[in-house]
This record gives C-alpha cells, sequence and structure tokens, in this order.
C-alpha cells in the first residue's frame, strides 16, 4: 500500500446507496438484516446485478471527488454489513431461518446453524476486483467478524457458541486470503456486538477474532460501535465497554465512534499500538460538519495518540444517511484533514 499522507481519510465501509436500488422506507427502522432480504431491493432480478456494479461506481466515485485516500466499494451492492457473508456458507439453514435477539433486545430472524462452518468458495472476491479497477488509490473491503455472526446466530449444531465463533473465524481467515490476493490492501472485519456483549466477547471473542486475523498478508482492521445511529439513538455515558481489551487483538487498526458519542479520548491510552480512524462524522443528524467541528474532534483525541496513527473516518457506515448529506459531510471531513496537516505537519 502507498504511503499515506498525515491524517487520511477513509470511509468505515458503507455508503448511501441510490434509491432507484434500494427501498429505503423499507430499510429505515428496522435492524440491518441477518437473513437475506430481497424485499429491499428496487432493480428486478434480471438487472440487479448491473445495477449493483453501478452503484459501486457512483459511491466510488463520490469518494474520489470528494478526496479520500482510502476508498470502499460502499457495501453499495449489500443488503446489510453482514448477511451476505453469512448466509454464504456451509452449515447453514438459509430456507429456515432460526430466532435471536438484537441489541435492542427483540427477537429478529437469523441465520441458524445446522452443520458445520465452512466457506467453500470465496464470497466477495469479485467485488473486490471490480473495486481495484476502478481507483488506483489503496482499497478497503469489510467483511463481518466472527463474534458479531455467531451472536447473529441461532446455533443447532454446536455444543457451545463459541465454537460456533471458531468455526466462523477460519471461514473469515480464508475469505480475508483472497480478498487480499484480489487486490485489497485493507481489510476490515465489523465487530459492533463486541461492545453490545462484552462478557461474551471477553470469553471468546477476542480468540476467535485472532483466529482470523493471524497470517493475514494485508493490513487489518477491526470495526466496533454503539450501532448504526440511525437505529440506537443513545449512547452510554461511559463510553466502550470493550475497547482497551482489543489491544490484545492482533489487527493493524480499529475503528472507532467519538463525534456523535462524544467520547471520553483518553481510553486511546489504552491502545497504545493499533491505527485508529477516529470518527469524527456524527451520522445521528442531517447537519453537516464543519471543517473546524473536525479538526476539533480529532485535537481532543491528539493528547492521547500520535498524529501519525489517526485516520478520520465516519463514527459508522453512512448507509441510513441520504446521498447528498453523506457527500457534503465526506467534504467537511476532508477540508478538515487539510487544515490538521496544515496545522500538524
Amino acid at each position: 500500500m502507498r504511503n499515506m499522507p498525515l491524517f487520511p481519510t477513509s470511509l468505515v465501509g458503507s455508503y448511501a446507496q441510490p434509491d432507484w436500488l434500494i427501498d429505503k422506507s423499507k430499510l429505515a427502522g428496522r435492524f440491518p438484516p441477518r437473513t437475506r432480504a430481497q424485499e429491499l431491493w428496487r432493480v428486478p432480478d434480471l438487472y440487479l446485478a448491473e445495477a449493483k456494479r453501478d452503484a459501486v461506481m457512483l459511491a466510488v466515485r463520490d469518494q474520489l471527488d470528494a478526496g479520500l485516500d482510502i476508498i470502499t466499494d460502499g457495501e453499495a451492492g449489500r443488503e446489510s454489513y453482514s448477511n451476505h457473508f453469512a448466509t454464504g456458507l456451509d452449515g447453514i439453514d438459509i430456507h429456515n431461518p432460526g430466532t435471536a435477539l438484537d441489541r435492542s433486545g427483540e427477537p429478529v430472524p437469523v441465520p441458524r446453524i445446522t452443520g458445520h462452518i465452512e466457506r467453500r468458495w470465496s464470497i466477495s472476491v469479485e467485488e473486490v476486483r471490480q473495486l481495484r479497477q476502478l481507483t488506483d488509490n489503496p482499497i478497503k473491503f469489510t467483511v463481518p467478524g466472527p463474534f458479531t455472526m455467531a451472536q447473529q446466530a441461532q446455533n443447532d449444531y454446536y455444543a457451545d457458541i463459541s465454537d460456533a465463533a471458531a468455526a466462523y473465524a477460519l471461514a473469515v481467515k480464508a475469505e480475508m486470503a483472497d480478498l487480499f490476493d484480489a487486490g485489497a490492501d485493507i481489510v476490515q472485519l465489523d465487530e459492533p456486538y463486541m461492545q453490545a456483549r462484552p462478557e461474551e466477547a471477553a470469553r471468546y471473542g477476542v480468540t476467535a477474532l485472532n483466529t482470523a486475523l493471524e497470517g493475514a498478508t494485508g493490513v487489518t482492521c477491526v470495526h466496533i460501535c454503539f450501532g448504526y445511529a440511525a437505529l440506537i439513538h443513545d449512547r452510554p455515558a461511559n463510553g466502550y465497554s470493550f475497547l482497551p481489551q482489543l489491544k490484545d487483538a492482533c489487527c493493524n487498526q480499529i475503528s472507532i465512534e467519538t463525534a456523535q458519542s462524544n467520547l471520553d479520548c483518553s481510553v486511546l491510552q489504552s491502545i497504545p499500538d493499533q491505527t485508529i480512524l477516529l470518527g469524527v462524522l456524527d451520522l445521528s443528524t442531517h447537519e453537516v460538519e464543519t471543517p473546524q467541528m473536525v479538526v476539533a474532534r480529532v485535537e481532543r483525541a491528539l493528547p492521547y495518540i500520535n498524529k501519525e496513527r489517526v485516520v478520520l473516518a465516519p463514527d459508522c457506515g453512512l448507509k441510513y444517511l441520504p446521498r447528498d448529506v453523506s457527500r457534503r459531510k465526506l467534504d467537511a471531513m476532508v477540508a478538515g484533514a487539510s487544515l490538521l496537516r496544515a496545522r500538524h505537519s
């Protein structure tokens, strides 16, 4: 991966999908689907694959036009951050879903584990190849983490859910290897359930995560958050319940949110080694930050982390925001990064 400027900029993962592609009225107010949700797409099946590719091109163009340094596919072809991968593995009965509690405590349909979890073939390598063709910038691709997938499943096969997480970890590890081979510079594992269920995460989450991460041939990142701001509005007053524990994760980067939560950034002292993707865009509001607000959110972290270890990013994915709002927030973030470089170079 080429050398990055000071205070590089990146999406966490998702970008606002076009209204012609996905029915946002069906997406609004529901947690990201764990099982397949074909009803979200506005485009007929015959044209859906082409429409998804076109949406990726739009997402990449918006990122490049805004001046982002690291580019994702915006997860433009996905129904959610996790279900494309979690429902593509052997050992999952996709026709008879199970039930599990979501982060709000409500029961939702989830993949049902009925056999040994295994990845028979790559699930996302073609998306990485497409993304690689669209830009010379470093590219990042996201995969759901093994702990979160285990939490988002009904286990009808393994003796303990930790065994399911270990099997998911091996599937993720194999997928990551193929994604790096296809041209990904960074692969990010999304682990929001580590924050939601810290006791279980402490019991087996980091072990499963490290199984997936060990031996990676490119840059690895772990994203941990409080959930999509459009769906989970409150942030805990005491900050993260599971963040210092990630110092033991063998990843290169950790992605956190600080903007909406007004996080006490002194917690960054507990993560002394990894690069931090610092969330500087509040996704709970359509109000667009000024570049000066972005600067202030970064500078409140700098007493606790070396500037060379900071990447600017939104708090989380932009999936639930309108595209015009998302684009203007990216413009503000990039402008803020330019101000920071002038001030701290």
